[in-house]
């Protein structure tokens, strides 16, 4: 995912703030610019690299690069975090089925419902969510990603991965959004972050 769709799923304020985390200010055209404490190197930087060799240039092209990537992978992070933040926030919501928030929820709302809080569409139930997600392998996942349970293929419940083989969840009839260990190997990885 790139730097610039990573931010565009959310508000400029925790894109600016994900943004200066990263060491670079992300202007509203999603192109990264020098944080304010590096500005002027960069500036005589900049004005330098059109009096310079191709040669030269091609090393500030590939520098720019890996910063890109680097603010994409860093952009992303900062998206994970607000994400588990936010699923953490809703701790001790009661269970109901077809609940999509914010008072009530099942799994798969509450799932929706969180994501949907920094501007990330995903579909409704669990199943939905599974084939819509971008699998990954489990020792990939990283907070925020989902959990899907799975029996034949079919997922019957998700849940947000919040690190450490652990996950933030709406469990069942007569319980509420709660954190806990994951209690099976039966599970895949899916991204959409």
């Amino acid at each position: 995912m790139s730097f610039a769709r990573a931010f565009s799923y959310r508000p400029a304020a925790l894109a600016a703030s994900a943004a200066l985390c990263a060491g670079a200010l992300v202007s509203t055209a999603g192109q990264a610019q020098a944080a304010p404490s590096t500005s002027a190197a960069t500036t005589t930087s900049a004005t330098a690299a059109t009096a310079v060799p191709a040669a030269a240039k091609t090393v500030a092209v590939t520098s720019a690069v890996a910063t890109s990537t680097t603010s994409s992978v860093t952009g992303a992070l900062a998206l994970s975090t607000a994400v588990v933040n936010t699923a953490a926030s809703l701790v001790g919501r009661p269970y109901r089925w077809g609940g999509n928030g914010p008072y009530a929820f099942d799994c798969s709302g509450y799932t929706k419902y969180v994501y949907k809080t920094w501007g990330i569409t995903i579909p409704r139930t669990a199943q939905q969510q599974y084939r819509a997600s971008h699998k990954i392998a489990k020792s990939a996942i990283r907070p925020g990603d989902l959990v899907f349970f799975v029996s034949g293929g079919y997922a019957y419940h998700v849940a947000i991965y919040a690190g450490n083989g652990m996950i933030w969840h709406a469990p069942h009839s007569g319980s509420s959004v709660q954190k806990v260990k994951i209690w099976t190997s039966a599970w895949v990885a899916g991204r959409f972050i």
